[in-house]
């Protein structure tokens, strides 16, 4: 019971973050603050943040699966697993693979004037803002999943 509990705990924590500041912070960020470059700053801090909550929490989350795999009667499904790794996946592809370009591009947009080399940059950071976006959602979709799953 404790272990079923703590899992549910875990997961609410984990999936609550990602709600709340990928769906309520950061666009809070962009609508307040004048400035666009301070309201993306903070937005990547908080963000940077859930993504190193998000390996934490899949890895405390995958560690009491485990040890419920091997101690309960009443056994995890695979599903539960298979949710969790796709969450760190979605993770893992849009922080630590898609954001270095990003916040590359911003470099690119900050320190040239080239007008040409200025619009690709737009659009190139555009195209990995929606990409990124959209595997926020997934993430975000498959927390309400796993929420349920836990339940």
């Amino acid at each position: 019971m404790f272990m079923s509990r703590a899992r549910l705990l875990i997961a609410t924590f984990w999936v609550g973050t990602l709600w709340a500041v990928g769906f309520v912070v950061a666009p809070t960020l962009f609508s307040t603050l004048s400035d666009r470059a301070l309201a993306g700053t903070i937005a990547g801090s908080l963000f940077n943040i859930v993504a190193w909550l998000s390996i934490f929490c899949a890895a405390a989350l995958l560690a009491l699966l485990f040890q419920a795999s091997r101690s309960e009667q009443n056994k995890p499904s695979r599903g539960l697993f298979y949710l969790i790794v796709g969450m760190v996946g979605c993770t893992l592809i849009g922080y630590f693979g898609l954001q270095p370009h990003m916040a590359e591009l911003r470099l690119v947009l900050h320190s040239i004037t080239d007008v040409a080399v200025v619009a690709d940059a737009k659009k190139q950071f555009g195209i990995l803002h929606g990409v990124s976006t959209g595997i926020y959602v997934v993430q975000s979709l498959l927390g309400a999943a796993l929420i349920v799953k836990l339940r």
